[in-house]
């Protein structure tokens, strides 16, 4: 089994809150988790949903979605947000990380930015690291992964069992 584990469900959105559910039963056993993890929330206007992520363990909130007008199909990533919740992040691990969770390796991540480097520096700490995945960004994330990846059903129950199968998590380092 590989440190860097996976997941992807199809639903908008179902991922984010797969691995805000992973990340809540780990912090509630007390374990030390990095990262960040999104949560999607609907806006009063009618536009489509705001974009959030919420670092780990410091709780901090980025929004990363900005508002592009009513019908918009456009990208609407707040780059500039993003790359600030990046930095948050980097800022916020520490070695006393057990386990990292990344949100989504996205488009970002594809071109080589994002939490690439978040994801490689926890990895050469072989700390076990889960990577939320869409489909559009599938090839680039198993390029980057280069068969070292393991990919993860996407349900808690295995999340969980997946990391329980790996080393114990005070002996990876």
């Amino acid at each position: 089994m590989s440190v860097l584990g996976y997941t992807m469900m199809p639903g908008k959105g179902d991922t984010d809150l797969l691995l805000a559910a992973f990340a809540g039963e780990l912090e509630k056993s007390g374990k030390t988790v990095c990262g960040c993890v999104q949560s999607n929330r609907n806006t009063s206007n009618g536009e489509r949903c705001d974009m959030f992520i919420r670092t780990l363990p410091t709780g901090d909130e980025f929004l990363i979605s900005q508002s592009l007008g009513l019908g918009s199909r456009g990208c609407r990533l707040d780059q500039n947000a993003l790359e600030r919740a990046v930095a948050s992040v980097e800022g916020s691990y520490t070695s006393t990380c057990e386990v990292v969770i990344i949100n989504k390796f996205g488009k970002h991540e594809a071109e080589g930015r994002g939490f690439r480097d978040v994801i490689a520096r926890a990895l050469d700490d072989n700390l076990p690291v889960l990577v939320g995945l869409n489909r559009l960004n599938e090839k680039a994330f198993l390029e980057f992964a280069g068969g070292f990846q393991t990919p993860v059903e996407p349900k808690l129950n295995n999340l969980l069992a997946w990391l329980q199968s790996l080393k114990p998590l005070d002996t990876v380092r």
